[in-house]
């Protein structure tokens, strides 16, 4: 036995850490993490805009590869850090944790409250550059190789490069992802107006200027009603109950609130939470407070008016909220944010807010409007009458889900213990079967799909309830649909969606979670839905240095590996020490013996799993609605926009 003792125990210091585990930091080093370098920058540029301090941001995409990011806010401080004894800005830009939103004294309201976003940027970047404008001077400062600083110090400050004007004032940050970090270093013009967008509607009168030196394209964002365009923007392809969308904002104690909405004829709902222009995509106590007071002041209209009658029951807060798009943000000055992802607010004080303000101003509004009010308890009224039909339809089926048929699709597990089960969602009895035989019978139940599941979008409630496979899913889980969903029943810890590398398994991937987002997005919410990444490839390699650790006597040994995607590929064919003898692609589950599907994609200590997460409602729904729905246009529109960065499969 060899001996364990100190010295086989890792210390990784400072940005170190970042660069050998990017994901807990960034979400991914796919497109999706490359973009978020640039909304971190960006963050503490808005923070200075909700402090006051700034109204202009210009955004650059440069030809050479690199992002810029300049305010013309306060600037990174320039003096010597009390406490680390170098310049402030080298505190802020090469050490986690550090920044101005900790204490009391120079951020009111700030989103990025980790301290981590400048410094991560630093890590995973090969180059950065920071310039600073104070006291009439431009001051610079230069990183290289994931944050190592290269200016030299003059006295232990920050040199001055140049003269500025002395009222001028700003930072200024340009930084280059590593390629070695990153899948791609390709950034998407499409993902950051359609980002910078949403900061303008989320931040009224802040103006984002977008320059692209590629294409030559330059846009400015500056949107003067905020949320209200944001509500319209959301609402741009839909029909309309009202054409504007209601706008209310007020304080309370020291919490702003600012509400826009508007009903459309769609049969769902959409509230988009902001804190600190934080999607908080979970809701929490500021939802709760804006559900609350909207069911309280329409029922006390529906009696008013005789909508509802002394004998009636009040509305149910679904059917007040049927067709209703809302974005709800609030400026709260100690927002209590559920982990790094900031997906759930947790602090009671902005229920309390939220409510206040809207119940009184909403008032106020709807006063002077009551054909408005008579539209949208009109539109509750059909609700109503609708769910009620529906309700019959779910209570059948519900009847049905412990039918002999609707169970045997499942082969479940032996274990009755939620927390240590999962459940793999497979296409097709052929895969099913292979499933089936490399599981872990204790813990790992098997549901196959017999070909695809409906698209809820385009269906109405009654015809999802009675699709099969959907059915199964629900029988499957045990834990209802609709107003009876109840996720405390959940039998599986894990939901496992599990599909072939190709368009149809994609697909497939897609309706259900269609299906999830729709009807289930506690599911989503509570990071119960994962998708099942098989290999996509198996190389057969020699390699001396690698033979040599399996204690082989042979100069050569044969060894092989499994690939998961063509960015690894690429990075084991650029290893000059591998000599590749054979690629095997595997397209299909079928493809795989059931050792080797136990192997790479069912055991728990060597598979990959991917969580399906939110981190924008908005644009969860934007899409889902776009590709999913019925309206052609705006999904030809989105496919074309996208084409050109897709990946063909042939």
């Amino acid at each position: 036995m060899s001996e364990y003792t100190g010295k086989e125990i890792v210390v990784l210091e400072g940005l170190e850490a970042v660069r050998k585990r990017p994901g807990m930091y960034i979400g991914s080093t796919g497109s999706r993490g490359l973009h978020h370098l640039i909304w971190e920058i960006l963050d503490n540029s808005i923070d200075e805009h909700l402090a006051g301090f700034c109204n202009e941001i210009n955004i650059t995409v440069q030809k050479d590869g690199g992002i810029c990011v300049e305010d013309n806010g306060r600037g990174v401080p320039i003096d010597i850090h009390p406490t680390k004894k170098i310049p402030t800005v080298r505190v802020v830009y090469t050490i986690l944790h550090a920044g101005g939103k900790f204490g009391n004294g120079a951020y009111k309201v700030s989103g990025g409250l980790h301290g981590v976003g400048s410094s991560v940027v630093n890590a995973l970047s090969t180059h950065m550059i920071v310039e600073i404008k104070k006291n009439g001077l431009v001051y610079h400062d230069e990183y290289k190789n994931g944050g190592i600083p290269v200016t030299p110090l003059e006295n232990g400050m920050l040199p001055s490069v140049g003269k500025c004007a002395k009222s001028a004032s700003g930072t200024k940050v340009t930084f280059y992802p590593d390629s070695e970090i990153f899948e791609t270093t390709t950034f998407k013009p499409e993902v950051i107006k359609k980002k910078l967008k949403e900061i303008a509607f989320l931040n009224k009168n802040l103006k984002l200027i977008y320059k692209n030196e590629i294409d030559g394209e330059t846009i400015t964002y500056l949107e003067k009603y905020g949320i209200q365009s944001f509500v319209s923007y959301i609402n741009r392809d839909a029909s309309v109950l009202h054409e504007e969308p209601v706008y209310i904002e007020g304080r309370s104690g020291d919490i702003e609130v600012e509400i826009a909405f508007q009903y459309t004829t769609s049969f769902s709902e959409q509230i988009n939470p902001y804190c600190n222009r934080i999607n908080v995509v979970d809701g929490g106590t500021l939802v709760t407070g804006f559900k609350t007071a909207l069911t309280r002041v329409m029922n006390q209209y529906a009696r008013e008016l005789g909508v509802l009658k002394e004998k009636d029951d009040n509305f149910d807060g679904k059917d007040i909220r049927n067709g209703l798009v809302a974005i709800i943000s609030i400026k709260h000055p100690d927002p209590q944010f559920e982990g790094q992802t900031k997906t759930k607010l947790g602090n009671t004080d902005a229920k309390s807010a939220v409510e206040e303000v809207f119940s009184t101003e909403v008032q106020h509004y709807l006063d002077k409007d009551v054909e408005l009010i008579k539209k949208i308890l009109d539109n509750s009224l059909k609700s109503y009458n609708a769910r009620k039909a529906s309700d019959k339809a779910r209570t059948a089926v519900l009847k049905q889900l412990n039918d002999t048929d609707i169970k045997s699709k499942l082969a479940a597990c032996t274990s009755k213990k939620p927390e240590e089960c999962e459940v793999y969602i497979v296409e097709g009895d052929s895969a099913g079967g292979t499933v089936k035989t490399a599981r872990n019978r204790k813990t790992q139940a098997v549901l196959p799909l017999r070909g695809k599941i409906l698209n809820v979008e385009k269906a109405s409630l009654e015809k999802i309830l009675q699709n099969n496979e959907i059915k199964a899913m629900i029988a499957s889980f045990g834990c209802g649909i609709g107003d009876e969903f109840d996720i405390s029943k959940l039998r599986y810890d894990k939901i496992i969606i599990l599909t072939d590398a190709d368009v149809d398994g994609a697909h497939i991937s897609t309706l259900l979670l269609t299906f999830f987002y729709r009807f289930m997005p506690e599911l989503i919410y509570e990071g119960k839905i994962y998708r099942g990444l098989p290999p996509l490839y198996k190389v057969d390699y020699e390699n001396k240095k690698a033979a040599a650790k399996t204690g082989s006597k042979k100069k050569n040994t044969r060894l092989s590996e499994y690939v998961f995607n063509d960015f690894e590929l690429e990075k084991f064919r650029k290893n000059k020490e591998n000599k590749i003898i054979s690629i095997q692609r595997y397209k299909g589950l079928g493809e795989m013996d059931a050792e080797q599907l136990w192997e790479t994609t069912l055991n728990p200590e060597s598979r990959i799993l991917a969580q399906v997460s939110i981190s924008d409602t908005v644009e969860a729904d934007d899409i889902t609605t776009t590709l999913m729905g019925s309206n052609v246009p705006p999904r030809r529109q989105f496919i074309v926009e996208e084409a050109k960065y897709a990946t063909l499969d042939i």
